[in-house]
């Protein structure tokens, strides 16, 4: 995938773990649990509202 998760600061059962691809600022998202599990990759704008939404 050519991108480095970062690593969580929560060691609780609800943490997900986020990267930034270098090449085009996709956000991809996955379970800190569950490394080989399905991911998620969102544009930057998407993951701004998702940001937005959850923070409310």
């Amino acid at each position: 995938m050519g991108i480095t998760f970062g690593i969580p600061s929560n060691d609780g059962p609800d943490c997900v773990e986020v990267a930034i691809a270098p090449a085009d600022a996709t956000v991809h998202v996955r379970d800190s649990k569950d490394k080989r599990g399905a991911g998620l990759a969102l544009s930057p704008a998407a993951w701004t509202d998702f940001v937005t939404h959850v923070t409310r």
